[in-house]
Protein backbone atom coordinates (compact mmCIF):
# COMPACT_ATOMS: atom_id res chain seq x y z
CA UNK A 1 0.00 0.00 0.00
CA UNK A 2 1.21 3.23 -0.70
CA UNK A 3 -0.07 7.31 -0.28
CA UNK A 4 -1.33 7.22 2.94
CA UNK A 5 -4.99 9.23 2.44
CA UNK A 6 -7.20 10.29 5.07
CA UNK A 7 -10.97 11.93 3.68
CA UNK A 8 -13.91 13.32 5.68
CA UNK A 9 -17.34 13.92 4.44
CA UNK A 10 -20.54 12.96 4.83
CA UNK A 11 -22.01 9.77 3.33
CA UNK A 12 -25.80 9.10 2.89
CA UNK A 13 -28.04 6.23 1.67
CA UNK A 14 -28.52 6.47 -2.10
CA UNK A 15 -32.42 5.52 -3.23
CA UNK A 16 -32.60 5.13 -7.09
CA UNK A 17 -34.86 4.10 -9.28
CA UNK A 18 -34.23 0.57 -10.34
CA UNK A 19 -35.68 0.36 -13.94
CA UNK A 20 -34.16 4.00 -14.67
CA UNK A 21 -37.58 5.57 -14.94
CA UNK A 22 -38.47 8.51 -12.56
CA UNK A 23 -39.32 8.49 -9.19
CA UNK A 24 -43.01 8.94 -9.95
CA UNK A 25 -43.60 5.86 -12.06
CA UNK A 26 -40.52 3.11 -11.31
CA UNK A 27 -42.33 0.39 -8.84
CA UNK A 28 -39.10 -0.59 -7.67
CA UNK A 29 -36.31 1.43 -6.12
CA UNK A 30 -32.43 0.27 -5.27
CA UNK A 31 -30.59 1.23 -2.17
CA UNK A 32 -26.85 2.24 -2.23
CA UNK A 33 -24.10 4.30 -1.02
CA UNK A 34 -22.96 7.44 -1.97
CA UNK A 35 -20.70 10.47 -0.67
CA UNK A 36 -18.25 12.52 -2.56
CA UNK A 37 -15.38 11.92 0.12
CA UNK A 38 -15.58 8.41 1.17
CA UNK A 39 -16.21 7.30 -3.03
CA UNK A 40 -12.86 9.02 -3.53
CA UNK A 41 -11.89 7.02 -0.10
CA UNK A 42 -12.53 4.12 -2.12
CA UNK A 43 -11.21 4.76 -5.70
CA UNK A 44 -7.96 5.01 -3.76
CA UNK A 45 -8.24 1.93 -1.96
CA UNK A 46 -8.87 0.12 -5.29
CA UNK A 47 -5.71 2.31 -7.02
CA UNK A 48 -3.47 0.76 -4.15
CA UNK A 49 -2.89 3.50 -1.58
CA UNK A 50 -4.30 3.43 2.11
CA UNK A 51 -6.93 5.20 2.65
CA UNK A 52 -9.20 6.17 5.61
CA UNK A 53 -12.62 7.81 5.66
CA UNK A 54 -13.42 9.66 8.83
CA UNK A 55 -17.41 10.87 9.24
CA UNK A 56 -20.67 10.61 11.23
CA UNK A 57 -23.81 8.06 10.74
CA UNK A 58 -26.54 7.99 11.96
CA UNK A 59 -26.75 4.47 14.61
CA UNK A 60 -29.57 2.85 11.95
CA UNK A 61 -29.27 0.56 9.84
CA UNK A 62 -28.71 2.77 7.04
CA UNK A 63 -25.37 3.70 8.80
CA UNK A 64 -24.18 0.51 9.62
CA UNK A 65 -25.08 -0.35 5.80
CA UNK A 66 -22.49 2.27 4.59
CA UNK A 67 -19.77 2.06 7.01
CA UNK A 68 -19.40 -1.89 6.21
CA UNK A 69 -19.66 -0.77 2.00
CA UNK A 70 -16.89 1.82 2.45
CA UNK A 71 -14.86 -0.97 4.45
CA UNK A 72 -15.84 -3.88 2.43
CA UNK A 73 -13.13 -1.51 -0.36
CA UNK A 74 -10.31 -1.82 1.56
CA UNK A 75 -11.15 1.82 3.66
CA UNK A 76 -10.39 2.66 6.96
CA UNK A 77 -13.52 3.27 8.71
CA UNK A 78 -12.16 3.24 12.41
CA UNK A 79 -12.78 7.36 12.11
CA UNK A 80 -15.97 7.07 12.09
CA UNK A 81 -18.76 7.49 14.55
CA UNK A 82 -22.27 6.40 15.13
CA UNK A 83 -24.43 9.39 16.18
CA UNK A 84 -27.18 7.97 18.43
CA UNK A 85 -28.97 11.37 18.10
CA UNK A 86 -29.38 11.95 14.39
CA UNK A 87 -30.17 9.64 11.71
CA UNK A 88 -27.98 9.07 8.60
CA UNK A 89 -28.65 11.37 5.63
CA UNK A 90 -30.82 9.94 2.53
CA UNK A 91 -30.89 11.10 -0.91
CA UNK A 92 -32.71 10.38 -4.16
CA UNK A 93 -31.65 10.33 -8.10
CA UNK A 94 -34.89 10.77 -10.31
CA UNK A 95 -33.79 10.41 -13.84
CA UNK A 96 -35.25 11.78 -16.58
CA UNK A 97 -34.91 13.10 -20.10
CA UNK A 98 -33.10 16.06 -19.27
CA UNK A 99 -30.72 14.43 -17.05
CA UNK A 100 -30.81 13.42 -13.27
CA UNK A 101 -32.25 15.26 -10.41
CA UNK A 102 -30.96 14.70 -6.98
CA UNK A 103 -33.57 15.38 -3.86
CA UNK A 104 -32.05 15.70 -0.67
CA UNK A 105 -32.76 14.35 2.81
CA UNK A 106 -29.84 15.42 5.14
CA UNK A 107 -31.10 18.22 7.03
CA UNK A 108 -30.13 17.87 11.14
CA UNK A 109 -28.25 14.33 9.76
CA UNK A 110 -25.18 13.06 12.03
CA UNK A 111 -22.83 14.65 9.72
CA UNK A 112 -24.14 17.77 9.47
CA UNK A 113 -24.05 17.63 13.64
CA UNK A 114 -19.58 17.41 13.12
CA UNK A 115 -17.53 19.92 14.87
CA UNK A 116 -14.38 21.11 15.58
CA UNK A 117 -14.21 18.39 18.51
CA UNK A 118 -14.40 15.51 16.05
CA UNK A 119 -10.49 16.72 14.32
CA UNK A 120 -9.73 14.74 17.27
CA UNK A 121 -10.63 11.66 15.57
CA UNK A 122 -8.48 12.27 12.81
CA UNK A 123 -4.41 10.93 12.74
CA UNK A 124 -2.63 12.92 10.18
CA UNK A 125 0.27 11.44 11.33
CA UNK A 126 2.28 9.97 8.13
CA UNK A 127 -0.43 11.25 6.02
CA UNK A 128 0.37 12.84 2.86
CA UNK A 129 -3.46 13.76 1.88
CA UNK A 130 -6.01 15.19 3.49
CA UNK A 131 -8.94 15.77 0.79
CA UNK A 132 -11.58 18.01 1.39
CA UNK A 133 -14.71 19.20 0.01
CA UNK A 134 -16.66 22.42 -0.59
CA UNK A 135 -19.94 20.28 0.85
CA UNK A 136 -18.98 19.79 4.53
CA UNK A 137 -18.45 23.37 5.12
CA UNK A 138 -21.88 24.26 4.04
CA UNK A 139 -23.47 21.10 5.68
CA UNK A 140 -23.38 23.26 9.31
CA UNK A 141 -21.45 25.95 11.26
CA UNK A 142 -20.29 22.99 13.03
CA UNK A 143 -18.72 21.49 9.99
CA UNK A 144 -16.98 24.29 8.66
CA UNK A 145 -15.32 25.16 11.56
CA UNK A 146 -14.28 21.58 11.99
CA UNK A 147 -13.20 21.90 8.09
CA UNK A 148 -10.79 25.04 8.92
CA UNK A 149 -9.47 23.18 11.66
CA UNK A 150 -8.51 20.44 10.10
CA UNK A 151 -6.37 22.88 7.51
CA UNK A 152 -4.80 24.88 10.15
CA UNK A 153 -3.93 21.13 11.69
CA UNK A 154 -2.59 19.66 8.47
CA UNK A 155 0.05 22.85 7.71
CA UNK A 156 1.17 22.20 10.72
CA UNK A 157 1.91 18.40 10.22
CA UNK A 158 2.93 19.03 6.80
CA UNK A 159 -0.07 17.17 5.13
CA UNK A 160 -1.28 18.23 1.71
CA UNK A 161 -4.72 19.25 1.99
CA UNK A 162 -6.82 18.52 -1.38
CA UNK A 163 -9.68 20.88 -2.02
CA UNK A 164 -12.47 19.57 -4.66
CA UNK A 165 -14.58 23.11 -4.58
CA UNK A 166 -18.03 20.74 -4.93
CA UNK A 167 -20.47 23.85 -5.41
CA UNK A 168 -24.00 22.80 -4.03
CA UNK A 169 -26.14 25.26 -4.37
CA UNK A 170 -29.30 24.23 -2.12
CA UNK A 171 -26.81 24.12 1.35
CA UNK A 172 -25.80 27.54 1.32
CA UNK A 173 -27.31 30.52 1.77
CA UNK A 174 -26.75 32.19 -1.01
CA UNK A 175 -24.32 31.72 -4.24
CA UNK A 176 -22.29 35.18 -3.00
CA UNK A 177 -21.81 33.46 0.90
CA UNK A 178 -20.93 30.12 -0.86
CA UNK A 179 -18.26 31.80 -3.53
CA UNK A 180 -16.39 33.69 -0.37
CA UNK A 181 -16.62 30.65 1.79
CA UNK A 182 -14.92 28.45 -1.32
CA UNK A 183 -12.79 31.09 -2.14
CA UNK A 184 -11.15 31.19 1.27
CA UNK A 185 -11.02 27.20 1.26
CA UNK A 186 -9.33 27.25 -2.07
CA UNK A 187 -6.79 29.71 -1.60
CA UNK A 188 -5.74 27.54 1.36
CA UNK A 189 -5.69 24.15 -0.19
CA UNK A 190 -2.10 22.47 -1.90
CA UNK A 191 -4.43 21.58 -4.21
CA UNK A 192 -7.71 22.60 -6.01
CA UNK A 193 -9.93 20.85 -8.10
CA UNK A 194 -12.96 22.89 -9.54
CA UNK A 195 -14.98 22.53 -12.74
CA UNK A 196 -14.79 25.33 -15.05
CA UNK A 197 -18.23 26.31 -15.27
CA UNK A 198 -18.56 26.16 -11.32
CA UNK A 199 -15.96 28.53 -10.81
CA UNK A 200 -17.86 30.93 -13.68
CA UNK A 201 -21.23 30.30 -11.17
CA UNK A 202 -19.17 31.06 -8.28
CA UNK A 203 -16.72 33.46 -9.15
CA UNK A 204 -17.39 35.36 -12.74
CA UNK A 205 -14.24 33.61 -14.37
CA UNK A 206 -14.66 32.22 -18.02
CA UNK A 207 -11.87 30.51 -19.04
CA UNK A 208 -9.35 28.06 -16.54
CA UNK A 209 -6.67 30.50 -16.98
CA UNK A 210 -9.23 32.89 -15.32
CA UNK A 211 -9.98 30.70 -12.37
CA UNK A 212 -5.87 30.62 -11.84
CA UNK A 213 -5.56 34.24 -11.50
CA UNK A 214 -8.66 34.61 -9.38
CA UNK A 215 -7.21 31.91 -6.83
CA UNK A 216 -3.85 33.65 -6.82
CA UNK A 217 -0.01 31.27 -7.00
CA UNK A 218 -0.96 29.09 -4.68
CA UNK A 219 -0.24 25.41 -4.96
CA UNK A 220 -1.82 23.19 -7.86
CA UNK A 221 -4.91 24.03 -9.59
CA UNK A 222 -6.83 21.81 -11.71
CA UNK A 223 -10.23 23.07 -14.04
CA UNK A 224 -12.04 20.62 -15.15
CA UNK A 225 -14.05 21.63 -18.60
CA UNK A 226 -16.12 18.80 -19.11
CA UNK A 227 -16.37 17.01 -22.62
CA UNK A 228 -13.06 19.44 -23.40
CA UNK A 229 -10.47 18.49 -21.17
CA UNK A 230 -8.76 19.20 -18.08
CA UNK A 231 -6.03 21.79 -16.99
CA UNK A 232 -3.44 21.44 -14.32
CA UNK A 233 -1.80 24.95 -13.80
CA UNK A 234 1.15 24.88 -11.10
CA UNK A 235 3.77 27.44 -10.75
CA UNK A 236 5.98 26.04 -13.30
CA UNK A 237 3.64 25.85 -16.08
CA UNK A 238 0.29 24.24 -17.53
CA UNK A 239 -0.50 21.20 -18.52
CA UNK A 240 -3.59 20.03 -20.10
CA UNK A 241 -5.42 16.69 -20.98
CA UNK A 242 -8.17 16.57 -24.03
CA UNK A 243 -11.36 14.13 -22.74
CA UNK A 244 -12.49 12.21 -25.69
CA UNK A 245 -15.62 11.57 -25.91
CA UNK A 246 -17.45 8.85 -24.38
CA UNK A 247 -20.96 8.05 -24.43
CA UNK A 248 -22.51 9.43 -20.98
CA UNK A 249 -25.36 7.15 -18.93
CA UNK A 250 -25.25 9.85 -16.11
CA UNK A 251 -22.99 12.32 -14.78
CA UNK A 252 -23.44 12.08 -10.73
CA UNK A 253 -20.19 11.29 -8.95
CA UNK A 254 -18.12 11.43 -12.14
CA UNK A 255 -16.46 14.90 -10.74
CA UNK A 256 -15.80 12.33 -7.29
CA UNK A 257 -13.94 9.86 -9.37
CA UNK A 258 -11.72 12.31 -11.76
CA UNK A 259 -10.84 13.81 -8.29
CA UNK A 260 -10.11 10.40 -7.27
CA UNK A 261 -8.21 9.22 -10.01
CA UNK A 262 -6.10 12.37 -10.19
CA UNK A 263 -5.09 12.27 -6.66
CA UNK A 264 -3.90 8.37 -7.16
CA UNK A 265 -1.59 9.63 -9.98
CA UNK A 266 -0.78 12.52 -7.80
CA UNK A 267 0.40 10.63 -4.88
CA UNK A 268 2.08 8.12 -7.01
CA UNK A 269 4.29 10.43 -8.32
CA UNK A 270 2.77 10.61 -11.52
CA UNK A 271 3.63 12.95 -14.41
CA UNK A 272 0.91 15.92 -14.52
CA UNK A 273 -0.53 14.28 -18.03
CA UNK A 274 -0.71 10.96 -16.48
CA UNK A 275 -2.77 12.21 -13.42
CA UNK A 276 -5.24 14.21 -15.62
CA UNK A 277 -5.10 11.39 -18.05
CA UNK A 278 -6.23 8.68 -14.83
CA UNK A 279 -8.45 11.45 -13.80
CA UNK A 280 -10.14 10.80 -16.84
CA UNK A 281 -10.02 7.47 -17.12
CA UNK A 282 -11.44 6.79 -13.83
CA UNK A 283 -14.32 9.64 -14.28
CA UNK A 284 -15.31 7.85 -17.40
CA UNK A 285 -16.19 4.58 -16.25
CA UNK A 286 -18.73 6.51 -14.20
CA UNK A 287 -20.08 8.49 -16.95
CA UNK A 288 -21.17 5.44 -18.54
CA UNK A 289 -22.87 3.78 -15.86
CA UNK A 290 -25.91 4.44 -13.29
CA UNK A 291 -23.73 4.13 -10.64
CA UNK A 292 -21.70 6.73 -8.57
CA UNK A 293 -18.86 4.54 -7.78
CA UNK A 294 -17.71 2.13 -10.26
CA UNK A 295 -14.65 -0.22 -8.60
CA UNK A 296 -11.79 0.56 -10.27
CA UNK A 297 -10.65 -2.60 -12.06
CA UNK A 298 -10.06 -3.65 -15.44
CA UNK A 299 -7.62 -2.65 -18.51
CA UNK A 300 -9.06 0.48 -18.98
CA UNK A 301 -7.72 2.37 -15.96
CA UNK A 302 -3.93 1.63 -17.28
CA UNK A 303 -4.76 3.45 -20.82
CA UNK A 304 -4.51 0.57 -22.96
CA UNK A 305 -8.28 0.56 -24.30
CA UNK A 306 -7.13 2.99 -27.21
CA UNK A 307 -7.38 5.99 -25.67
CA UNK A 308 -5.69 8.31 -23.45
CA UNK A 309 -8.89 9.10 -21.24
CA UNK A 310 -12.63 9.98 -20.86
CA UNK A 311 -14.25 13.42 -20.08
CA UNK A 312 -14.28 14.66 -16.57
CA UNK A 313 -17.90 15.47 -15.09
CA UNK A 314 -20.34 17.78 -16.34
CA UNK A 315 -22.93 18.53 -13.38
CA UNK A 316 -26.21 17.30 -13.05
CA UNK A 317 -29.64 18.95 -13.81
CA UNK A 318 -29.48 20.67 -10.83
CA UNK A 319 -26.11 21.40 -9.96
CA UNK A 320 -25.93 19.36 -7.60
CA UNK A 321 -24.17 15.74 -6.27
CA UNK A 322 -23.44 14.42 -3.25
Amino acid sequence: MSGKAVCLGETMAQVTPADGEGLERSRELRLAVAGAESTVAQYLADLGHEAAWVSRVGDDPFGRRIVAAVASRGVRVDGVRADPAAPTGVYFKDPGPDGTRVHYYRAGSAASRMTPADADRVDLTDVRLLHLTGITPALSDGCAELVDALVRRAADSGTLVSFDVNYRPALWSSRDAAADALLALARRADVVLVGRDEAETLWDTATAEDVRDHLGPRGTLVVKDGDVGATEFTDTGAEFVAAPAVDVVEAVGAGDAFAAGYLSGLLSGSAPAERLALGHRLAGRTLRSIEDYVPATGPDLRGDDGGEGVPAARPDTTGEGH
